[in-house]
């Protein structure tokens, strides 16, 4: 490759990030609805902690904040991971939205170019749509983040969205070929992930399939280490056997959702698929 082709690409892919951005200042007004609803639901979720002692009639102060920030970093993990997951799933309905899919999927542009820009804007978009909630929560719960490792937990977070990523990528092949519900679809991929993964508890409380599909959910892993990170402040080390499965599978994941969108986009194209409306 050389210097102008990488230049060019670099330029590309800073161009799909900045149109990302263009479109979050143009929904502002959205962005806030969605950030309040997701604040809201957060809280909702981390108030079962406190609930439980009401509801067992017992005091246990200590367990209730230990339970309540144990559920808060679930749901606020899970945030981050299907943000990402819906930004790069949407990346063929926002080019119908936009009315730009047969002009950008036709353009003289790699799909892996594409996909990079795409995927950069929803990990930083991610990663400050997460800290606002999780700013808003630590407040209002109180909670004690001293003995947190913060960086580890980023880390570890950074780490599995590379497997999310290549799921991802395989997820915008159903609107791609399913204009109607294809978008829609996307909502089983996302909804499985979330019953085996442990957000809410830990996987052994499940029957034995829903385990096993637990243990090859790369969520699992990100869940796991930032909850170490977070409740136990595990150092870099201690996280690593819940850091290196994300980054393999991510390894795996990424590019075979690239050759299986780039199967699906050539397919799209002789069959009529590139409609702007389904």
């Amino acid at each position: 490759m050389t210097m102008t082709t990488a230049l060019h690409n670099m330029q590309a892919t800073y161009a799909f990030m900045e149109r990302n951005l263009n479109l979050v200042k143009r929904y502002w007004l959205w962005e806030v609805v969605w950030m309040v609803y997701s604040i809201a639901n957060s809280l909702s979720v981390s108030y079962i902690g406190l609930g439980m002692e009401a509801i067992s009639g017992q005091s246990a102060n200590v367990n209730g904040r230990y339970l309540v920030l144990y559920l808060a970093i679930g749901t606020l993990v899970w945030r981050y991971l299907s943000t990402i997951f819906y930004w790069i799933t949407e990346v063929i309905s926002i080019e119908r939205w936009e009315g730009t899919i047969e002009y950008t999927l036709m353009a003289p542009i790699r799909r892996i170019v594409h996909m990079l820009g795409q995927t950069l804007f929803a990990v930083v978009y991610g990663l400050f749509f997460t800290g606002v909630i999780m700013a808003v929560t630590v407040w209002i719960f109180e909670l004690d983040l001293e003995k947190a490792n913060l960086l580890g937990a980023i880390i570890v977070m950074l780490s599995g969205c590379l497997s999310f990523i290549g799921i991802s990528i395989m997820g915008a092949v159903l609107p791609l070929l399913f204009p109607e519900r294809g978008a829609q679809m996307t909502h089983i991929v996302i909804a499985v992930m979330l019953l085996v993964s442990g957000v809410y508890y830990p996987i052994e409380v499940l029957p034995a399939v829903f385990r096993t599909m637990g243990v090859i959910s790369p969520a699992t892993y990100v869940l796991e280490g930032v909850r170490d990170a977070m409740l136990e402040g595990t150092t870099l080390p201690g996280l690593w056997p819940n850091i290196w499965p994300a980054l393999l599978m991510g390894v795996i994941l990424i590019p075979i959702g690239l050759w299986v969108f780039d199967q699906a986009e050539r397919y799209a194209k002789r069959a009529g698929k590139l409609a702007r409306n389904g």
